[in-house]
């Protein structure tokens, strides 16, 4: 296990900016002949699917959150490739996917960077990032577009600077993922990206421990289903694709977002399998190039949303309604079966078509947009 000062071992072999377009091309076609024939329970691989009833949960956004407003644009050259944000007070943390050492900027209420956190740490592909109530700031190192990796990371930046590196490894093969949850008592979420709106919930199975790889456990699966939320790199298929994720400063809510759109959650303790098991409120978001952060504003309600590219506008969507609480639950003990909403998970016929639409745009001639 790698501590302080190191690269990551990925890191030390040139990192791929592209998808290849061979084993794209591939998965997909496979994923287009095979879809129709595919049952659920398949997709799913043994853990039960939430599928999310877009067309309900989007009839409570107007109620809960206001028009957009965009109070200021990243303009940093610093940040290029914005993936992960954060909150902490008056400040918005914000990391680059990419680079090598752990950075993190601290913008004001203007967007101009007024501080830098670093480390000596060489990270592979790092996408996401939380801030934890003691002030130290996760990263979600979990990115594989080639989906190669034996092992991910998460690194936790603490106020004193240092940087412990803790290993996790996934139980059923790599996987490429966007999104950190970190609950409220400190466990860590990740959330997997799929181009067929099939995302996997992984924690840890035990506790962390920096000097060796920690196996993961899947708890959850969520099927998401496309809205019509115009935005995004990669076409409709942008709709399915998890590229973020935060839980509230209070521990009261939780989300996810796409390239498109957010998705919240009440969340009760921290539980955060037994809360996506919930119907949540699906939030069209403005389009945007390629919007990957996600955090709750101060007032730990209204979410802030940005993406990557410069300018990079900082979109907050104001709370103006109360989220209906989540019941209380004891801590999930494993696998949670997660309840049915409305809608089931993405039909195979849907996966088919949206497989057909990623290849049009992935592979003829998108080979190079980024796997976040």
């Amino acid at each position: 296990m790698l501590e302080d000062g190191g690269p990551l071992p990925e890191a030390r072999t040139p990192r791929s900016r592209a998808l290849t377009r061979l084993p794209v091309a591939a998965v997909l076609c496979t994923a287009v002949l095979a879809g129709p024939f595919l049952p659920g329970a398949f997709l799913s691989g043994g853990v039960p699917q939430r599928g999310v009833d877009t067309a309900s949960a989007q009839e409570g956004a107007a109620a809960l959150y206001g028009d957009p407003q965009q109070p200021c644009s990243v303009t940093d050259a610093r940040l290029p490739e914005i993936s992960g944000i954060a909150v902490d007070g008056g400040t918005t943390l914000a990391m680059n996917d990419g680079g090598d050492a752990v950075t993190v900027y601290e913008l004001d209420a203007g967007c101009a960077v007024t501080g830098v956190r670093t480390a000596p740490v060489d990270p592979y592909d790092p996408e996401d990032m939380a801030l934890a109530a003691d002030g130290t700031v996760w990263l979600a190192d979990t990115g594989d577009n080639r989906q190669s990796r034996s092992t991910v990371a998460l690194i936790a930046l603490a106020p004193d600077g240092s940087a412990p590196v803790y290993r996790l490894g996934y139980p059923d093969g790599p996987r490429d993922a966007e999104a950190l949850l970190l609950a409220p008592d400190g466990t860590p979420y990740v959330v997997t990206k799929d181009v067929l709106g099939h995302s996997e919930v992984y924690r840890p199975a035990q506790a962390l421990d920096a000097g060796a790889t920690v196996p993961m456990t899947r708890v959850a699966d969520l099927s998401f289903s496309l809205t019509g939320t115009e935005g995004g790199p990669v076409g409709r298929a942008g709709q399915l694709m998890v590229t973020g994720g935060a839980v509230s400063p209070d521990g009261a809510a939780l989300a996810l977002r796409t390239y498109t759109d957010a998705y919240v959650w009440p969340l009760a303790g921290s539980d955060v399998a037994a809360a996506l098991a919930g119907p949540p409120t699906v939030v069209p978001l403005p389009a945007s190039p390629q919007g990957e952060a996600i955090a709750f504003a101060a007032d730990a309600r209204s979410l802030v949303v940005t993406g990557e590219g410069l300018p990079a506008a900082l979109t907050v969507l104001p709370a103006v309604g109360a989220l209906t609480p989540a019941a209380a639950t004891e801590p999930a003990d494993g696998t949670v079966t997660p309840g049915a909403a409305g809608s089931s998970a993405l039909s195979p016929w849907s996966a088919g078509a949206i497989a057909a639409i990623a290849a049009a745009v992935l592979v003829a001639g998108i080979s190079r947009i980024r796997r976040r």
